[in-house]
């Protein structure tokens, strides 16, 4: 077989969910496969050795400026003239008039599932605006078009299977995504310190992987935050990582509580190898998402042996079985009485610590990439 896989922003310094997944795909299948052909398509950028090439595996770099260019212009051309029987687009989208296979991993629908007036005029950047309306053009047609349809939680296969109206469509499955081997308990001090320093990490805090997607919550959170603070009068702080400090402040003026200010540490963008020993070195891991399709820094942060708070809503049930305390993240009280609860009680945090990192276990970036192999034959076969 030889298979083509699009993994567009993998040298970017900057990597984010999608963009992690695509890489561990691609690591894990040099390590299991060592026969069939693949061809990695990539946009040129700073971290163009993340990966390395292999006797079966090519990297190509190809320019062609934006997104949206580069995707249904210069990607179709490249798979058909190195001659891909598949082309596997990993993040949401693909090429329309692609005259190769196609094979999508379709993480979420949730811009589909937004009314356009509430993507054009709502919450969020113009670049994440931007990236719905994308998404909501090509989407469907390549729903309509691809040999395979792959998804990362049951949750969000019914989500998909219920608005495309294919619920026994056989094209659409699960592959659950996996958590790196470097998430583990960090025990080295120097390690430990080191991340301390480099981060200006406080010596007690509660961690929240807020962005500014509205489904992040980060609102609802600092909310939380603020009451849980006022109730206990601990000396705790929040540290979240790469957000503008202006956003943050607005944030917390619609919260009445401009003052919380001084109890959140901005760590600026965080290189996913220091993630064990934040997540590790912290008390708690905030993740009350409004919505999620699976959830990895769920799954991060178990393995890390940290107690965890989620939502009950969407996947996160699913991803964090009976090892997290779950919310309901509509409503901010019920996210400061987790906090209360949890961290007011010391065997509470061992019976998560440990719940935590066996549910993590369950997962890996090996077994993720054995599913898509034998996806990827299958669908050549067909």
């Amino acid at each position: 077989m030889k298979i083509g896989i699009e993994a567009q922003r993998l040298f970017r310094k900057k990597k984010h969910g999608m963009d992690m997944v695509a890489l561990e795909l691609i690591r894990n299948l040099q390590q299991i496969d060592t026969v069939n052909e693949y061809v990695i398509f990539v946009k040129p950028d700073e971290d163009d050795t993340v990966i390395k090439e292999t006797p079966n595996f090519k990297i190509i770099p190809l320019d062609g400026g934006a997104y949206p260019l580069w995707e249904q212009v210069v990607l179709p051309k490249a798979a058909a003239k190195y001659g891909c029987q598949l082309l596997h687009c990993t993040s949401n989208t693909a090429p329309v008039f692609s005259k190769v296979p196609l094979m999508v991993t379709l993480h979420d629908i949730i811009y589909m599932e937004s009314s356009m007036w509430q993507i054009v005029t709502g919450k969020g950047s113009n670049y994440q605006k931007f990236g719905n309306l994308y998404r909501r053009m090509v989407v469907p047609k390549i729903v309509r078009k691809s040999k395979k349809i792959i998804t990362v939680s049951d949750y969000e296969k019914d989500c998909i299977g219920a608005y495309f109206n294919m619920q026994n469509d056989s094209r659409l499955v699960t592959v659950y995504n996996g958590v790196s081997t470097y998430f583990t308990p960090v025990t080295d001090s120097n390690t430990l310190q080191a991340v301390k320093e480099k981060y200006h990490l406080p010596d007690h805090y509660f961690f929240f992987l807020g962005n500014t997607h509205p489904k992040k919550n980060t609102k609802g959170t600092l909310a939380a935050f603020s009451q849980f603070i006022k109730q206990s009068g601990y000396d705790i702080k929040l540290v979240m990582i790469d957000y503008d400090k202006n956003e943050l402040q607005k944030l917390l003026q619609e919260i009445g509580d401009p003052g919380l200010i001084d109890r959140i540490v901005l760590t600026g963008y965080i290189v996913n190898t220091d993630l064990p020993a934040i997540y590790g070195q912290s008390e708690l891991f905030l993740y009350p998402s409004l919505r999620e399709s699976f959830g990895i820094p769920l799954i991060e942060a178990m393995a890390c042996g940290v107690p965890v708070i989620t939502s009950s809503t969407s996947s996160m049930p699913e991803i964090a079985g009976h090892a997290a305390s779950l919310i309901d993240p509509f409503k901010p009280e019920t996210i400061t009485d987790a906090m209360l609860k949890v961290y007011n009680n010391k065997a509470l945090q061992k019976e998560m610590k440990s719940e935590g990192i066996a549910q993590a276990a369950k997962f890996s970036w090996k077994s993720m990439a054995a599913d898509v192999l034998k996806l990827y034959q299958e669908t050549i076969n067909q």
